[in-house]
């Protein structure tokens, strides 16, 4: 068998496009100027600062004043929830509601909220990763400054119902901030039509650089200013603007917004033939709704074996994948989000995630699925957990 390389691991980073970075390089030793400077380089700058933030606004169906840039996702999910909490806490309202499997950005802002006194009330997921509805409608109170759920799970996919969220937090007179850096590229996205509050997303998985990110906050939503320093983002971030790489996000927000429908039929086709592929080893479960998840995601179980074992005998195979959130990849406890399933630690620590995109070809999963029983085969056979269930089975 012929070794190839295969990148399915979108979910954690993906590669500059080629129209992003030749977009990108003129600023770096050319059009270099600093977008404060009143000169004409420098005003340049600006004028491209702004075109960038009127292709971001435009991807998502908003003003372009209601987007501001930052330097990653998780900034923009800082921004937003503290900013928020700020806000509201003089008025009484310390109470947050997220879910069991947000994103750490979310979850380690919401627990140093905690020990500021916020309450926060985390919302469970079913056993197919959606979210109860009548459960967050039950956990909104008079004191609830706000309600963040993510757009899209970044470990298994699943999408939940934004637009519904955004209904009862509306009902509720509570702001609702949803963290879409996984959704953007796989989901149509109408700020507008869903009625969000605030949404975070971030460059590098949508083939723009690392170090780039951005928060839509609807007009009329005042929140703090986040870095102070110069007037940057209209004086509520400071910071010198990056420009080649908020350049870059604005053409990746136009390449990946454009063609969805088109797009997410190709890879789900490719997603579910890698699904119905490996569900055909024994004893492995698909993580996530089958149909309420990302067009690229794969997210399975496999008992017996741990999965850091099975990256890195897919490395030796020259496939790149993952066991979870690359943001924890050095952890070795099992995935929040796996356990949150309901799953036991011996098969949550059994998980690999799969994320494929447009540019992964029929060939690409023919040979995952021509390597992947070969390395649970061996790996089983050195396992003494594998030995244990299949004594169990008699």
């Amino acid at each position: 068998m012929e070794k190839r390389f295969i990148y399915a691991d979108n979910a954690a980073t993906t590669k500059v496009s080629d129209a992003v970075l030749n977009a990108m390089l003129p600023y770096f030793n050319e059009q270099y100027g600093n977008a404060s400077s009143i000169y004409g380089m420098g005003r340049n700058a600006k004028r491209d600062l702004e075109v960038s933030r009127e292709k971001v606004a435009k991807a998502l169906s908003c003003d372009p004043k209601e987007i501001y840039f930052t330097s990653c996702g998780s900034e923009a999910d800082n921004w937003a929830i503290k900013g928020v909490c700020e806000r509201l806490a003089p008025r009484g309202k310390k109470h947050i509601i997220t879910s069991v499997f947000e994103h750490h950005a979310v979850l380690h802002t919401c627990e140093a909220l905690e020990r500021q006194g916020f309450e926060v009330t985390y919302i469970s997921i079913d056993e197919n990763g959606i979210i109860n509805l009548d459960e967050l409608k039950n956990a909104i109170r008079e004191d609830t400054a706000i309600v963040s759920i993510m757009y899209a799970n970044n470990e298994i996919g699943t999408i939940q119902p934004i637009k519904e969220i955004a209904e009862i937090c509306q009902e509720h007179d509570v702001i609702f901030h949803t963290d879409a850096v996984q959704a953007i590229g796989s989901v149509e996205i109408n700020v507008k039509e869903l009625g969000v509050d605030l949404l975070a997303l971030s460059g590098h998985k949508i083939h723009a650089p690392k170090g780039v990110g951005a928060l839509y906050i609807r007009k009329g939503l005042v929140l703090p200013n986040f870095i102070h320093g110069g007037a940057q983002e209209r004086n509520k971030r400071g910071g010198t603007e990056n420009i080649p790489a908020i350049v870059g996000l604005g053409v990746a927000m136009e390449e990946v917004t454009t063609g969805i429908p088109q797009r997410v039929e190709n890879v789900t086709k490719l997603r579910n033939k890698l699904i119905d592929g490996i569900l055909e080893i024994p004893h492995t479960r698909l993580n996530g709704d089958r149909e309420k998840r990302l067009c690229g995601n794969c997210n399975i179980s496999i008992e017996g074996i741990e999965g850091e074992s099975i990256l890195l005998m897919l490395d030796m195979y020259g496939i790149c994948a993952s066991s979870g959130s690359a943001c924890t990849s050095g952890s070795l406890d099992p995935s929040h989000v796996m356990l949150s399933l309901g799953l036991s630690h011996e098969i949550a620590h059994g998980s690999v995630r799969f994320s494929i995109s447009d540019e992964t070809t029929e060939q690409d999963i023919d040979y995952i699925l021509e390597v992947m029983p070969k390395i649970v085969n061996r790996l089983r056979e050195m396992s003494p957990l594998w030995e244990k269930i299949i004594e169990a089975e008699g």
